[in-house]
């Protein structure tokens, strides 16, 4: 059955055409903007790109914040016959943005005038590039740039005269027709382009939907960038499928103000649902955990937070057994306490969906005790990229597990050699379905590494058990290995360890050495309160063993949950943060292994000597030092 990104717009704007689709606030408030409008608005661009000589499976880039004319722009670009090449907005010019409008012969490049510095400083280093066209009005043009209000004009004289003409090239397109290349982050090597069909989008959005219901009176408020695979399928695309609103956080003068718009966003908006990733899960918990120590309830919050963490057990086990008698209690809390803390996020927020890294359970427990489930997933950009989900179906959530696969799709464990493992067994996740990638743009070698037989190597290891939930463990090849061979995993716990108020950033380092050591960034201010004279020799002693302490407490034999050989038994602390200025984390905030290895190679080293072992050595001081300064 032939169904495109055209088809599927088609449809919802016949179905809901007078509904909201989108809301925007530029001044103000938040304006509406129903499906006709924004088709009509979405023909133009289409029109206007024909126009100005855009042809079929040429490539379109977008560099924007998140706003309407970047929804509408992709769809205008695919009417066009063209294929989207979303960007980061926090991809730096020298290297990353110039390797990705060049390596993907973008032939023209949609911009916001905040990012419009960055294209004209590499400008002449792009030959290919036709035309750069400016979202916003009010800004002194440059040869080769035009205003969007501009080509919007050109693209309605263009369907006065070419209309069927133009609609006629939407129709055209198939199945298997490029719809985007998105560009991997990067946590291992080079970015690689995931090349998109329009099917595996729209088979994503039937698959995702089978793990999800999203009534069409339903909003979401888009934090996340959309440039990621997973804000354009769950962001934007189930939403057109459902006939539902999108929301995007208002633009700022800058990032920071950006960011300080959403919580006003999310009251104003009242969305039904959030799309998170931990990092910024976390953010909303200590947000939450600061409101309350502002109003003098840590201890009543506390005691609520053991009642519903005893009362839901796993999420799965929800009040089973004696522990239907805490029934009362946990609905007194919610009453007094956890409702006021759902009003901060608007009121009507039913869950998160949660995705792009290894979610900590504890933080599961968290959201779900105050009533705002975060309902994990698991998916990568190869999967277009939902390939399990808890969705909002409590029958089907289990914290600690990525939920269950959506359908139809295939999965297989593998091991090291490729033998397919039994259930309950850990190995490499395998999946075959509609939603997996046509390959690796210009990269055949990769994507015949990645893709056998139609079965995509995801890299990722977790297993499968008999009730059917996926977990997943971490990289399969960023798996660490000790001195005796044994593999393990060091996501679950690195985002275990930065849950502490001492701990920033953690990477967890073993090849095959005699014990397990670790790079760790302190947080400034919980540090800060074991040390306020950064000049006095006892208080970052201090400091230091607070740190090593904060990680110990994770070992099993103190009555945490991970084996005491896996975790670190010397550290390096470091005074920088990992950032993606300095390329120690990538565009989605995951830490890039190898490049943190090899910038502190030499601390590392220094973990295997007496010295190095001691958590108070002359290193760790001066680190600490540096970051107190």
């Amino acid at each position: 059955m032939k169904k495109t990104l055209i088809d599927l717009f088609e449809g919802s704007v016949a179905k809901y055409g007078p509904k909201t689709f989108l809301l925007e606030k530029r001044t103000t408030k938040f304006e509406p903007t129903t499906y006709a409008e924004t088709h009509a608005e979405v023909l133009k661009i289409g029109a206007g790109l024909a126009a100005i000589g855009l042809k079929p499976k040429e490539m379109v880039s977008i560099l924007s914040e998140g706003c309407n004319a970047w929804i509408m722009s992709e769809l205008g670009l695919l009417y066009a016959g063209g294929v989207s090449v979303p960007l980061s907005i926090k991809l730096e010019e020298d290297h990353d943005l110039l390797f990705r409008l060049t390596h993907a012969e973008v032939k023209y490049i949609f911009v916001s005038k905040h990012q419009l510095p960055k294209i004209r400083r590499i400008r002449e280093k792009l030959p290919l590039v036709e035309q750069v066209i400016l979202f916003d009005d009010g800004v002194e043009l440059q040869a080769g740039e035009m205003l969007l209000s501009e080509l919007k004009a050109r693209g309605e004289e263009y369907l006065k005269e070419h209309k069927e003409e133009f609609l006629a090239i939407g129709r055209a397109i198939q199945n298997d027709d490029y719809a985007t290349i998105t560009y991997t982050s990067g946590t291992t090597a080079d970015p690689k382009g995931v090349i998109l069909t329009h099917r595996n989008y729209t088979a994503n959005v039937e698959q995702s939907l089978t793990r999800m219901t999203i009534p069409s009176d339903w909003r979401t408020l888009i934090i996340l960038p959309l440039d990621h695979c997973f804000a354009h399928v769950v962001g934007f695309y189930i939403m057109i499928e459902c006939g539902a609103t999108v929301a995007t956080t208002q633009v700022g003068r800058t990032p920071m103000e950006t960011l300080k718009n959403i919580p006003l966003n999310i009251r104003e908006v009242k969305p039904h649902f959030l799309l998170s990733v931990p990092a910024l899960a976390k953010n909303f918990r200590k947000s939450i955990e600061s409101s309350i120590h502002q109003k003098g309830a840590d201890k009543l919050f506390r005691l609520a937070l053991k009642t519903a963490y005893a009362y839901n057990q796993d999420g799965f086990s929800k009040g089973k057994g004696w522990r239907f008698i805490l029934k009362p209690a946990v609905a007194l809390f919610d009453k007094i306490l956890f409702s006021k803390v759902r009003e901060a996020f608007g009121g009507s927020l039913q869950f998160f969906v949660g995705g792009g890294a290894l979610l900590d359970s504890e933080l599961q427990r968290f959201f779900y005790a105050i009533g705002i489930p975060m309902f994990q997933g698991y998916g990568l950009s190869e999967a277009t990229p939902v390939i399990s989900t808890n969705a909002n179906r409590p029958k089907e959530h289990r914290f600690g597990s990525s939920g269950m696969l959506v359908q139809p799709l295939q999965i297989r464990i593998l091991d090291d050699e490729g033998r397919e493992l039994p259930v309950g067994q850990k190995g490499e996740i395998v999946i075959k379905g509609e939603n997996v990638m046509a390959g690796y743009w210009k990269n055949p070698t990769s994507t015949a590494d990645t893709i056998r037989d139609g079965w995509l190597h995801t890299g990722d290891m977790g297993y499968m058990t008999k009730d059917n939930f996926l977990y997943v463990l971490g990289r399969f090849k960023s798996l660490l290995i000790s001195a005796d061979g044994e593999k393990y995993s060091p996501e679950g716990m690195e985002e275990a360890i930065v849950t502490s108020p001492l701990i920033a950033q953690i990477d967890i380092y073993n090849n095959q050495c005699p014990y397990t050591t670790a790079i760790v960034v302190p947080n400034k201010e919980g540090v800060k309160a074991l040390c306020p004279d950064p000049t006095n020799e006892e208080q970052l002693r201090a400091a230091a063993k607070a740190i090593q302490a904060s990680i110990d407490e994770f070992r099993i034999s103190a009555g945490g949950e991970f084996p005491d050989r896996w975790l670190p038994s010397s550290i390096a602390i470091v005074g920088e943060p990992f950032t993606e200025q300095n390329g120690l984390v990538n565009s989605t905030m995951k830490v890039v292994r190898s490049k943190v290895e090899e910038r502190y190679r030499d601390r590392l080293d220094q973990l295997y000597t007496p010295e190095g072992k001691k958590v108070d050595s002359a290193a760790n001081l001066e680190a600490l030092r540096q970051l107190l300064a």
